[in-house]
């Protein structure tokens, strides 16, 4: 399967697991448990009356629920996308088990900026954590090129990030030097590929990436 997030479970160290318990690991509440459980006896991995699952079993049991469900947080993006993902959505227990995000606000904003269809991404200025963070969340999802704002670009590279991505985020409010975005800010490319984005986190540079992807569209 693709683009589908593996539901998240401990690591055992027993023969075997209790069904309600693991079932409520991966996110499933109270009401969802039971209908979760149908699925598990329909697939032949339990049957009625057993409380308790193989170990063995366990890998099968998750390909089966991510087969079936969605499990989403109440983001709205999230809700979305598991509305569209062709499964039947089930709301989860906790933001971590939700399938598309993880409950990480930066893990969202990475998702709906593939599904904004980026697939070349320039970002000019941030830390070198934060540039460690966007290469960890986007590869193999986007391609990157990640440019100290405090070091001199030369021009001819500057250009060539232009001509190369589908946007280039100029990153304000953190490492950047006037003398490097205005490379990019000047160029006569900049005004349908460069994005000015004013905020400090990682999720509301890709928000930006995002949100001017939405406006070219109107």
């Amino acid at each position: 399967m693709t683009d589908i997030h593996p539901l998240h479970y401990k690591h055992l160290v027993s023969a075997d697991v209790d069904i309600d318990e693991w079932l409520t690991g991966q996110g499933f509440g109270a009401a969802a448990r039971s209908l979760a459980r149908s699925v598990l006896e329909g697939a032949g991995l339990t049957r009625a009356g057993k409380t308790r699952l193989s170990v063995e079993k366990v890998g099968r049991g998750v390909e089966v629920l991510t087969t079936r469900f969605a499990l989403h947080c109440h983001a709205a993006e999230c809700i979305a996308w598991a509305k569209t993902s062709g499964r039947e959505p089930l709301a989860t227990e906790t933001k971590q088990t939700c399938q598309r995000c993880g409950g990480s606000e930066n893990s969202r904003a990475a998702q709906a900026l593939t599904e904004a269809g980026i697939r070349k991404l320039v970002v000019v200025g941030g830390t070198p954590a934060t540039r460690e963070e966007l290469e960890r969340l986007l590869a193999g999802k986007v391609e990157l090129r990640l440019v100290d704002g405090t070091r001199h670009r030369p021009i001819d590279r500057a250009k060539a990030d232009l001509e190369w991505a589908d946007r280039v985020l100029l990153w304000g409010a953190t490492e950047l030097h006037h003398k490097v975005s205005k490379q990019y800010a000047d160029a006569p490319a900049a005004k349908a590929r460069v994005v000015h984005v004013p905020r400090r986190g990682v999720a509301q540079l890709l928000s930006g990436a995002v949100e001017s992807v939405r406006r070219a569209a109107r």
